[in-house]
């Protein structure tokens, strides 16, 4: 079975060309709960599958959690698998992918820059306070697409002088609480300056802190954007794995698009001989 690993500002994945390798679906979640691990086998934050398209797109990622929870989308993902899909001739450098989520687009900005245009919102929630850890945080709450995806967005003063460890007991917390009905993505963020943020993302099915998360970004812009705290034009958001940019285009509350753009990275490609997957 041929594998590619590649990271999109440090969110990383495995991808698995079904194209060619014709595995069962109902392999998928056990095959990324083992080729995820990072201490027993290749590593990732999650496994993406490229698939037929059922809607007309060029090709259909599916995409798994690495505890080998199906998710609705993911961003970072996305901008890797429209590098991917280039490189391997399955789409051009404008290329339109199906997600479970809804439809992506994607657009080549240069050999590892990557701009798509995500799902837009099903849900926006702008006032969501919660109560986590004996105290009230205000929060915002955005789905993506149809199933949404769903994120709060937490500010988080001086969050750019903490550690992931500072905040993995409120973003444990927040994670699971009973306002967020799917479980939630947790985006801390902080404003440093007009147009630049700094983010923490704590993401459901890692259950932990990743160096990334674009979904979560965008929900962050949007919900800045909406709030009037941000212009939603290039916002450049800093998070451990790198840099993201992200466009809002809306005609005033209306959001027409959302744009994520940001890096990819090829790290390897090869064969899984990992032992412990049973196919």
């Amino acid at each position: 079975m041929r594998f590619t690993k590649m990271n999109g500002a440090g969110n990383d994945f495995i991808i698995l060309n079904n194209l060619t390798e014709r595995l069962d679906h109902g392999l998928f979640p056990s095959i990324a709960r083992t080729l995820c691990h990072r201490h027993l086998s290749i590593g990732a934050d999650g496994l993406m599958v490229v698939e037929s398209p059922a809607q007309g797109g060029d090709y259909r990622m599916l995409f798994y959690n690495s505890d080998g929870s199906e998710g609705e989308m993911c961003g970072n993902g996305a901008r890797c698998i429209c590098r991917y899909g280039y490189e391997n001739g399955l789409a051009g450098e404008t290329q339109t992918v199906e997600s479970p989520s809804g439809i992506v687009t994607g657009a080549r900005i240069d050999q590892r820059n990557y701009r798509i245009r995500l799902t837009n919102p099903s849900v926006i929630d702008l006032n969501r306070p919660v109560d986590a850890l004996g105290q009230s945080r205000p929060c915002s709450y955005i789905e993506l697409g149809h199933p949404g995806l769903p994120h709060a967005v937490v500010p988080y003063p001086g969050l750019s002088r903490l550690t992931m460890d500072d905040l993995r007991e409120l973003g444990k917390a927040l994670r699971w609480h009973p306002a967020f009905p799917k479980g939630a993505n947790v985006n801390f963020y902080e404003i440093t300056a007009p147009d630049q943020i700094t983010e923490l993302s704590f993401e459901r099915g890692v259950e932990d802190f990743t160096y990334a998360c674009g979904t979560g970004t965008a929900s962050v812009v949007l919900a800045l954007t909406l709030l009037g705290k941000v212009s939603g034009e290039n916002v450049t958001v800093t998070v451990p794995g790198g840099t993201l940019r992200v466009t809002i285009d809306r005609d005033r509350s209306n959001v027409k698009a959302i744009w994520l753009t940001g890096p990819t990275n090829i790290v390897c490609e090869g064969e899984v001989r990992d032992e412990d997957l049973h196919i």
